[in-house]
């Protein structure tokens, strides 16, 4: 019969992380960048072809939150919390250039909503403001919790770690 099951022959597994997409989450500014443009088109899709029912809007702010969040954490996820400080609140600011400049392409189009009608050139400093204010904060809050978290896991672990060589007979 067969054996299926080797047992005394260890086969190790690799994963190895897409190039790609490693360089393009170490990148502040291009992770940015994606982020907003994808983010703006999004919001317009959804306010252009959307639906006047309450889930409808929250399922859309949803997943948009989710791919904001999703996004700043592949990219702070490269590099120690010292350095979240800085990073967070960088990434929130070039984001919002990018939608802002989809925005004001749109503008120039006619495409861009804004209520219930396009949005004009005048209306420009408004969106800007809210959107820096709405994508700022959650940024920030995101990066605030996350790091949080990290801290909480490592503490654990490190505490687990100690404890498990502790435990361990001596000989």
């Amino acid at each position: 019969m067969p054996d299926y099951f080797p047992r005394r022959q260890p086969v190790a597994i690799r994963l190895e992380e897409p190039a790609a997409f490693r360089r393009l989450s170490v990148s502040l500014v291009e992770m940015a960048v994606i982020t907003g443009v994808v983010l703006h088109v999004y919001r317009a899709l959804v306010r252009t072809h959307g639906s006047d029912s309450w889930l409808y809007g929250l399922a859309a702010i949803t997943v948009g939150v989710v791919g904001l969040i999703g996004m700043l954490t592949a990219h702070l996820a490269n590099f120690p919390l010292v350095r979240w400080v800085w990073r967070a609140p960088l990434f929130a600011l070039i984001e919002v250039a990018a939608e802002m400049a989809v925005a004001v392409l749109l503008i120039w189009a006619g495409r861009e909503p804004f209520g219930s009608g396009r949005a004009e050139f005048a209306d420009w400093p408004k969106i800007a403001s809210l959107v820096l204010l709405v994508r700022t904060s959650i940024v920030c809050l995101w990066a605030l919790l996350l790091a949080g978290v990290v801290t909480i896991v490592r503490r654990t672990t490190g505490q687990q770690d100690d404890e498990a060589e502790d435990e361990q007979p001596v000989v």
